[in-house]
């Protein structure tokens, strides 16, 4: 397919050696992992090679990775097991208010069967302020969900503080990474992490799978029953060819690739504002620029121009963009991550638009794109 691809976040291509792998796995390594003749066998010695590669990732033990559907799946594994398990310690939950959706509608659900959740606020850079957290903490305090990058703003949260403030209270640490996965170096230990969510399908991997990190120290029922299957922890036959690519995608991005990927990024970042700037383009950016955040989002505020209309013009020009998460591109509602940072009356909400960079764009798919974006909101503004 044409066109140039700016809606990373969304979703990736998968890697052709994410496609060889998995494509070679589907042909020779089709047994049931939980088979014990050696087609079973042999399954099963791929699973407990993918899960060392993924558990090395983020320096977790190979008994702390629980391959799910994806990210939704995790988020919701690790937010309802935890008050399930948790409740008669407490029904109190913190999250922030510029979570993911399967973030959000899990805790609005708890609230609605008598749980309490503090949505902490945001700054203009989309941070939360770890004042605000402690002030939010209490004895009876169960569970702290705090995403580790943003989806729509690339802001990287305080996680490492609110790990080291968590390490000696009863609440189980969890962070939604599944922007940050593959991009940052992560470290469940130092960072203090009780659980950690991941998607597969946003570093070039498989869709409809991704791993929640439990630390082996903490223990919930499982949240899908049935067989026992991830040593009894989530029930359903193991996607033994989609977990050998998920590995394959993993072990892609080496450290030094990662950060050679936030350079590329943040190149193609500065690139854009130069050449805007240089066509008296009336725009600012949402969040920040910091060297600490996501490199791949970046989320621009066109000033007078509706996001919908510029998002189906560059549609039309063959530019792929977005307007916030793909979770809620469907609805015609503002997001709720700029609202949660400006205000519900801020014109930002309804005139921005995100772009998310993959390891395929180029700077020339770059310079086409601020071309057409230069081209097209002359014509609008006209």
């Amino acid at each position: 397919m044409s066109g140039i691809y700016l809606d990373n976040a969304a979703t990736t291509p998968m890697a052709k050696e994410v496609i060889e792998v998995m494509t070679n796995a589907m042909q020779t390594t089709f047994g049931n992992a939980s088979s014990t003749h050696q087609f079973g066998r042999s399954a099963r010695m791929v699973l407990d090679d993918s899960r060392k590669v993924i558990a090395d990732s983020i320096h977790a033990k190979e008994s702390e990775i629980i391959f799910t559907s994806g990210g939704t799946e995790s988020d919701n594994m690790a937010i309802m097991q935890t008050a399930i398990q948790r409740k008669s310690l407490g029904k109190h939950l913190i999250t922030s208010a510029v979570e993911h959706q399967a973030i959000l509608k899990s805790m609005k659900y708890l609230e609605s069967i008598g749980f309490e959740v503090t949505y902490l606020p945001v700054n203009e850079d989309g941070v939360i302020d770890i004042t605000d957290f402690k002030n939010a903490l209490k004895d009876d305090t169960i569970l702290v969900s705090i995403m580790m990058g943003n989806n729509e703003t690339g802001s990287h949260m305080p996680i490492h503080e609110i790990g080291d403030i968590l390490k000696d209270h009863q609440a189980w640490f969890h962070t939604d990474a599944v922007q940050a996965y593959g991009l940052l170096d992560i470290d469940v230990n130092v960072d203090h992490i009780d659980m950690l969510s991941t998607s597969a399908h946003k570093l070039n991997g498989p869709k409809f799978l991704g791993f929640l990190y439990k630390r082996d120290t903490i223990f919930s029922p499982p949240f899908i029953k049935g067989g026992e299957q991830e040593d009894k922890r989530r029930a359903g036959t193991e996607n033994v060819p989609a977990i050998a690519g998920f590995a394959k995608a993993v072990s892609l991005v080496s450290d030094d690739e990662k950060k050679a990927r936030q350079l590329k990024y943040q190149g193609f970042k500065k690139q854009i504002i130069a050449a805007l700037e240089v066509n008296k383009i009336d725009f600012e950016i949402n969040g920040t620029l910091s060297d600490d955040n996501l490199q791949h989002v970046f989320n621009i505020w066109i000033k007078g121009v509706q996001t919908e209309v510029l998002q189906t013009r560059l549609d039309l020009a063959g530019i792929a963009v977005s307007g916030g998460s793909a979770c809620t591109a469907g609805n015609l509602e503002p997001s709720h991550v700029l609202i949660a940072m400006y205000g519900e009356n801020s014109p930002r909400v309804t005139e921005s638009i995100r772009l998310s960079f993959g390891k395929d764009n180029t700077d020339e798919e770059i310079a086409v794109f601020v071309t057409q974006l230069v081209r097209i909101v002359g014509r609008l503004k006209k």
